[in-house]
């Protein structure tokens, strides 16, 4: 069956290259300076924001007295910009030329305000009037996303540009992802440590700053290591004579027509929602509903990830021999069987909990993965369709459903616990114990809701139509009308 009519492709659009490219890089591996660099640069957001995820809401109700309410909705602010600054920068970093290239002038100029913006979440205002906490945090939220989206969109699109081998991109992304969660898992350790020795709020600006430092020096190796490459397939992909590139509105919606990058972002908002939602109520289950110290809430949070970094060199060799979408399906079950368990789990089953972890963290590993991988494919679907490379665009709606993911499910969890009736407390004063409505609430999140999620991305992973034989057929093709 050829490309054709499969996906409708229209190849007369490529018609207008006159030069012939011979593109090696195709079956070329990267080296592994190459691979390690581009899954440093990954640090460059996952620290930050796993330290969001995991302590953001924590730290708004319990240090900085934040009404729950007020802290679930406080980062959707960043969201009213961010539903077109993402896909902006992407489609200004597709347009940009520079001697550094398309990508990199981008994610050199938004390290430092990313590490700025960032170590000033954690500042506690002196003031305890909630709509003067609420406006300080809602400023800096909209400049921590702004500089997080010229960093992190061009950062991305490095996967569908070093490399355009099928295996060679499962590969990639698994040294992205396994950076993502190592990030995860040394952002916990790190949190530990510095709250056990420093009292909050000091604490939360020490691990602030610690962590701005590391994504700013994470960005700088990523340039350092993946530049060679990248110029090498960038000075080839320059010798293409392609079409004026359209408006960018035309091109937001040509990328919203492409069926399979639909599937993808099914896929990963699904999958990223279930994830963050309960990072975020972690906290809460640990140590309101299952009544252990917070200490525990740290050692859950190791138990998933660091099983999921396991995972991810298994799932990333078996994703090479069955493909994308069946390692998702074999390893989603897991994660779907541990969610529900934690609804039914009883205060006391300390041990239980922790295999319920282990099991979640199986399946995290492919959440990270299989999207991520999937998306290069997508790109290169429409470069067959349109003779166009537009890997910003595509990037950039990913980035800013991973950022509508993680202030989505703060807002979510801040909203329904707000509902339920959840006492808030400051760093200085007892803990309070919350009634019963409050744990039912705590259970939902961490349960069903998540459940439900990852059921949904299931069902569309397996529907996913971009196989690894069908993306062979897209690249044959593409290299023939580039000849």
């Amino acid at each position: 069956m050829r490309a054709k009519s499969i996906f409708s492709c229209n190849f007369s659009t490529m018609n207008d290259s006159s030069q012939s490219v011979d593109f090696t890089p195709n079956t070329e591996k990267l080296n592994f300076k190459t691979k390690l660099a581009y899954g440093v640069g990954e640090l460059s957001g996952a620290i930050p924001n796993n330290i969001l995820v995991f302590f953001a809401l924590f730290f708004f109700t319990n240090v900085a007295g934040l009404n729950p309410s007020l802290a679930g909705s406080l980062l959707l602010i960043g969201k009213a910009w961010d539903a077109f600054n993402d896909p902006l920068i992407g489609w200004l970093s597709d347009k940009t030329r520079s001697p550094l290239g398309r990508r990199y002038p981008w994610m050199l100029g938004g390290a430092i305000p990313l590490g700025i913006s960032f170590i000033l979440f954690w500042i506690v205002p002196s003031t305890r009037n909630q709509w003067q906490l609420f406006a300080y945090y809602s400023i800096i939220s909209i400049i921590y996303y702004a500089a997080v989206s010229s960093v992190l969109v061009p950062f991305s699109t490095l996967a569908a540009e070093l490399t355009q081998g099928y295996n060679e991109r499962t590969n990639l992304i698994s040294f992205k992802s396994s950076f993502a969660i190592g990030g995860s898992i040394f952002a916990l350790i790190l949190a530990q440590i510095i709250l056990d020795i420093v009292e909050a709020p000091r604490s939360y600006l020490y691990l602030g700053a610690i962590s701005a430092l590391l994504s700013i020096l994470a960005i700088l190796f990523c340039v350092w290591g993946t530049y060679k490459r990248y110029k090498i397939i960038d000075n080839q992909r320059q010798k293409i004579k392609r079409k004026p590139s359209e408006p960018i509105f035309k091109q937001f919606k040509i990328a919203l027509n492409n069926k399979p990058f639909l599937y993808v972002i099914g896929i990963y908002l699904c999958s990223w929602l279930g994830v963050q939602v309960t990072a975020a109520i972690l906290p809460y289950y640990v140590v309101d509903w299952m009544k252990l110290p917070k200490s525990h809430f740290t050692q859950m949070a190791l138990a998933v990830q660091g099983t999921a970094l396991i995972m991810m060199f298994f799932w990333s060799a078996m994703g090479q021999k069955f493909g994308k979408k069946a390692i998702y399906c074999m390893g989603i079950p897991a994660t779907i069987i541990a969610q529900a368990g934690f609804f039914f789990l009883q205060p006391g089953q300390v041990l239980l909990m922790y295999i319920l972890a282990v099991m979640a963290g199986i399946g995290i590993s492919v959440a990270y993965l299989v999207p991520w991988s999937m998306l290069p494919d997508v790109v290169d679907l429409d470069e067959l369709n349109t003779g166009q490379r537009r890997e910003g665009i595509f990037y950039g709606f990913v980035v800013q459903l991973q950022k509508f993911g993680v202030a989505g499910a703060l807002f979510l969890v801040g909203k329904i616990l707000d509902w339920s009736g959840l006492i808030p407390t400051v760093a200085s004063q007892t803990p309070p114990i919350q009634p019963d409505s409050a744990l039912l609430a705590i259970r939902l999140i961490i349960g069903p809701i998540p459940t439900l999620m990852l059921i949904i991305g299931l069902v569309l992973a397996y529907f996913y139509p971009i196989t690894r034989s069908k993306h062979e057929e897209i690249v044959l093709k593409i290299n023939e009308n580039r000849e």
